[in-house]
């Protein structure tokens, strides 16, 4: 086990039960001249979370840690769109609609796929989600229980959607949640902070809070026995 700083106290990792779960770090999401931006929205709140996430991800692959990579998007008939999701929202442009980068939240187009920066590597599955959480209609579950994981560090977008989503879907699983609070981010800086809030209110309610300098430092350090 390995001890990392974080709220409300402590997270006890075990590597070995542990894997790193990066939520939707997609073009359309956080690259100007995407959906995002094209909504109105300042993409550099987004991107403030890529240079720690490259940090996390480069000490979890020295580490061996396990990784999987999340994308929000439908099959191109759009079979698996609900549609109060579709016309929610009343915007002028829609899911499935001709975007900046291709049709908008649909797999196969350029705004789907993940950052060159962040790009997932040969074992490191990437699971396609119809819904804001990842489970929901995903194979996330049956991952999780091939490989015994029981704790998860979460990153990614947006902070108070699909991460928070996630992490409550993974609480109410019995799985721990480890989130980090400089490689998540919101289009809103006050969502962030309320969203992390959230998280570790109560004792912990959803999960814990810390940083990636925090994670990075213990993902370099032995793991000590559990039993220690």
């Amino acid at each position: 086990m390995v001890q990392i700083p974080a709220q409300p106290y402590e997270f006890a990792l075990d590597p070995d039960k542990a894997a790193l779960l990066i939520i939707d770090m997609q073009r359309d999401f956080v690259e100007p001249g995407g959906f995002g931006a094209a909504l109105g929205n300042d993409v550099s709140l987004l991107r403030s979370a890529i240079a720690p996430l490259e940090a996390l991800l480069a000490a979890a692959r020295q580490a061996g840690l396990f990784i999987m990579h999340t994308r929000e998007g439908h099959k191109p008939d759009l079979s698996d769109l609900h549609e109060t999701k579709r016309i929610r929202g009343r915007g002028a442009m829609t899911i499935g609609d001709r975007g900046p980068m291709g049709r908008i939240l649909v797999i196969g187009e350029p705004g789907h796929d993940i950052i060159p920066e962040l790009y997932p590597v040969a074992g490191e599955p990437v699971i396609d989600k119809p819904g804001k959480g990842a489970f929901y209609n995903t194979e996330l579950s049956d991952i999780i229980a091939e490989r015994g994981l029981t704790q998860l560090i979460v990153c990614g977008v947006t902070t108070e959607v699909c991460v928070h989503t996630t992490v409550r879907e993974a609480n109410d699983r019995g799985i721990e949640c480890l989130v980090l609070s400089d490689c998540t981010a919101s289009y809103f800086p006050d969502f962030h902070v309320a969203a992390l809030r959230m998280i570790a209110a109560q004792g912990g309610i959803f999960g814990w809070v810390s940083d990636s300098q925090s994670a990075i430092a213990a993902l370099a350090e032995p793991a000590e026995p559990a039993d220690s």
